[in-house]
């Protein structure tokens, strides 16, 4: 049975926990999820103008922001050295798979040199003892032509430098977790989604489209490689399981994934089900083109602009260790989450809020909302 009812205590006082990226999708969910247990939460932000301006109103309680840089090894040692942290999470990253082909450099200094720079800031202040730590791995690890599913045993052979710094990522933490004695855990988290999603990835370029062929304010929009298939859960369903790998007696390596794989292609479909469309497709390769059944409005097209040098053509994940061990079984489908999705761009969309940044609106005091 799933250990959700651990409260956020250590002999009777909060446990402190410390998030990198906690302005994200999966930032905002685990915080949500740490604050109803009883955590204290600290979160690293990088100082735009943009964010300081944004979270220049009181937080909602519990909630405490450091001003750094996953790339500045000084700052880290700053943050870190002042405060009591149980459980660090490491969510931070150059996550956008496309833009990483564009800039390597900086994807690999993020993500890959970005870690050890947290590690060893934690080794240098003695904290491998006290500390959990968690890492935000990724199912682009994996390659195409593997055995399906994927499990922890699955060899990797990743297929783009954001890949590549992800697999640097998952072997550094079991390094120290092997070398120095570090409770440290990788999650190997297949493509999770959610209405909190940036709206550059595939899943919310598609609901968002969608909601705006809803509301009138679209005709058409393009995609790139429909025959990507992918295993898609719901984000909050897989923060729970990254908060139940910290509460292990040791750490580890775990896939997070739903077991059930579908292409871009089906979730197209099924967005444009929400609202009462079928898509009938029509054309093949660079000329399929998706159309609206019932009016032959043609709603969907192929821009070869979108297509990676390189891709993962088919992931599907095995979650078998995590059910066993943590107890975690993902609550949301995959059509449950593609609706709440559309349905709440539609709401946005209703609003005029569809592409505003809204990401960080969870972070502020309820009384200031």
């Amino acid at each position: 049975m799933e250990n959700g009812t651990k409260n956020g205590t250590i002999n009777g006082k909060a446990k402190v926990a410390f998030i990198t990226g906690i302005t994200g999708q999966d930032g905002s969910y685990l915080s949500e999820i740490l604050l109803e247990k009883g955590y204290e939460v600290h979160g690293l932000v990088r100082p735009s103008s943009q964010r300081r301006q944004a979270l220049n109103r009181p937080l909602r309680p519990g909630v405490t922001l450091h001003f750094g840089d996953i790339t500045d090894l000084g700052r880290l040692l700053q943050i870190l050295g002042g405060i009591q942290i149980d459980e660090i999470y490491h969510l931070a990253a150059q996550s956008h798979v496309a833009v990483s082909f564009e800039t390597p450099l900086m994807t690999c200094d993020t993500n890959a040199l970005g870690t050890l720079r947290l590690l060893e800031a934690m080794r240098m202040l003695k904290m491998e003892k006290g500390t959990r730590f968690y890492n935000a791995g990724s199912s682009e690890v994996y390659g195409s032509d593997l055995p399906k599913p994927q499990t922890e045993e699955t060899p990797f052979h990743p297929v783009s430098p954001y890949a590549i710094s992800k697999q640097f990522q998952f072997w550094t933490i079991v390094n120290f977790r092997e070398a120095y004695g570090f409770h440290a855990s990788n999650g190997i988290l297949f493509n999770h989604e959610s209405p909190r999603r940036g709206t550059t990835f595939v899943t919310r370029k598609i609901s968002t489209q969608v909601a705006l062929i809803a509301c009138g304010l679209l005709e058409s929009f393009e995609l790139g490689n429909l025959n990507a298939v992918r295993d898609w859960g719901h984000a909050r369903d897989y923060m729970r399981g990254v908060h139940l790998m910290l509460q292990q007696p040791e750490g580890g390596d775990y896939v997070l994934a739903s077991g059930h794989a579908y292409s871009v292609r089906k979730f197209v479909e099924v967005a444009f089900g929400v609202i009462g469309v079928r898509i009938e497709w029509s054309g093949a390769g660079l000329s399929e083109v998706g159309i609206d059944s019932a009016t032959s409005a043609i709603r969907v097209r192929v821009n070869p602009e979108f297509y990676r040098p390189l891709d993962n053509e088919n992931l599907l994940g095995s979650a078998a260790k995590a059910r066993k061990i943590l107890g975690w079984e993902p609550k949301c489908s995959f059509e449950s989450l593609v609706e709440e999705m559309v349905l709440s761009d539609i709401k946005a969309a209703k609003s005029g809020r569809i592409f505003a940044n809204t990401h960080l609106d969870w972070l502020i005091g309820e009384s200031y909302q």
